[in-house]
């Protein structure tokens, strides 16, 4: 399945790390320094969204989350990620995702939204963990789930939108957005499933 954005934005946004990414590797920086950088920029962002201030909590996720792209283009320049960078990332990946939609869900919850944009924010959680952990698990299995019409990237920049919407004074822009990415998880995570299980190699019965 062809995925929302991934592959264009990711073209367009390693172009212009290339150049930070070099710089960064000069100075000796490491790519898992940066990995945990971003994460701790990205929590900051998230206390900004919580607290109502979603303009700049969106902006300061938005910048950190690019981070992402940063750390695996310092990686390939070195030589490869490691292994333990590669668990890294991931780790620091969810902890991220569960500060963002949990900052959401908090700020929805004490606003009143009369949108239901915390249900759909506790659904994107969930499912947003559940599409991460179905490509993992199925590759220690020797299977394959790299599918899916939301992956990371378009999931933060969907709810990028639906913070800037919110920041504008448009209280319906931030749960629309969260309804739309928790449909969109809802169906990356079937179709994960569904291609890991055509994927599983057939046993002839003798």
């Amino acid at each position: 399945m062809a995925k929302i954005v991934q592959v264009t934005a990711r073209a367009v946004v390693s172009y212009g790390v290339n150049p930070v990414a070099q710089f960064l590797l000069r100075i000796g920086v490491s790519p898992d320094a940066v990995t945990v950088a971003g994460t701790v920029g990205v929590l900051i962002g998230s206390y900004f969204g919580a607290k109502g201030q979603l303009l700049w909590g969106t902006v300061i996720v938005t910048a950190c989350a690019l981070t992402d792209v940063l750390d695996g283009t310092m990686a390939r320049l070195r030589g490869g990620s490691s292994k333990f960078g590669a668990l890294l990332d991931s780790s620091m990946d969810r902890i991220a995702d569960g500060a963002v939609f949990g900052a959401v869900a908090y700020y929805l919850a004490t606003e009143g939204n009369p949108y239901n944009g915390m249900i759909a924010a506790l659904i994107s959680l969930v499912f947003g963990q559940v599409v991460s952990y179905v490509k993992a698990r199925a590759q220690s299995l020797g299977l394959n789930a790299d599918v899916g019409i939301a992956e990371r990237l378009e999931r933060l920049l969907i709810v990028g939108v639906g913070g800037l919407l919110g920041a504008a004074g448009l209280p319906w822009g931030l749960p629309a957005a969260l309804w739309v990415l928790a449909v969109l998880s809802v169906i990356t995570a079937a179709q994960r499933l569904l291609h890991a299980r055509r994927t599983e190699p057939q046993v002839a019965v003798e």
